[in-house]
């Protein structure tokens, strides 16, 4: 019955096909959102802590006083940082044109323009350490899916089995009868194998966490005053 043995060996490859490809596709989708996650975070640390910094930085406008605020703040290694940036009227005024400027006095400007940029840095800084946290468990489930996967799914077994259906569904017969490359089988699993993700910390950097401006006004006043006083000419209103 040729064609009863084939039908049936059609309908259970198409079983494991469709349970196979279900799996894996499940998991190319989650490996594929993981990794937009991963550019969306890499933009998010540009373009929201990288333009806080430079903000500080043209307040600043000193390296010292910079290594000095990331040595307060415990954030580690100074980034997005250009000493260009600091000496270009031209940026300071473009960086600065949108902050909400508020004070009686140019010292009071000049000192909540700091503090807010502050504050706009502890929050951003705190999103990005959520996001490198959901990243690690979204890889982390992508690894338990993987292995979930390999457990239900032996490719090497399912690839044996198929090539004995496939002899037995044409009638094959004598000594030779379904003789199995093995070497073949091994390396295309190899090929089929997939792997998980790169780490998350091994593609974006990993920031600690900074600690409220309440917990280091001292310090980070002897910054704003020690900034204020070389900077005789700026006032924060006349951006």
């Amino acid at each position: 019955m040729p064609d009863l043995n084939y039908t049936l060996a059609f309908e259970v490859k198409k079983e494991l096909a469709d349970r196979y490809f279900g799996f894996r596709k499940i998991i190319e989708e989650d490996t594929n959102a993981y990794q937009q996650n991963i550019i969306t975070s890499a933009l998010e640390l540009e373009n929201k802590i990288g333009f806080d910094l430079v903000r500080l930085y043209v307040l600043l406008r000193d390296n010292v006083l910079i290594n000095d605020l990331f040595k307060i703040t415990g954030l580690g290694k100074v980034l997005f940082y250009d000493q260009y940036i600091t000496k270009s009227a031209t940026i300071r005024k473009q960086v600065l044109k949108d902050i909400h400027v508020h004070g009686l006095t140019r010292k009071w400007r000049f000192q909540n323009m700091f503090f807010d940029l502050y504050d706009s840095l502890e929050k951003h800084v705190a999103e990005y350490r959520q996001n490198i946290l959901d990243l690690a468990e979204d890889r982390e489930t992508i690894k338990e899916e993987i292995n979930l996967f390999y457990q239900k799914n032996d490719i090497s077994g399912i690839m044996l089995f198929l090539r004995g259906m496939d002899g037995e569904a044409l009638g094959s017969s004598g000594p030779m009868a379904g003789a199995i490359d093995t070497d073949n089988i091994i390396t295309m699993e190899e090929k089929m194998r997939i792997q998980p993700p790169q780490p998350v910390e091994k593609i974006l950097p990993i920031l600690s966490p900074i600690p409220p401006a309440k917990e280091i006004k001292k310090e980070l006043q002897n910054l704003i005053d020690t900034a204020f006083s070389r900077q005789p000419e700026f006032d924060p209103k006349k951006l």
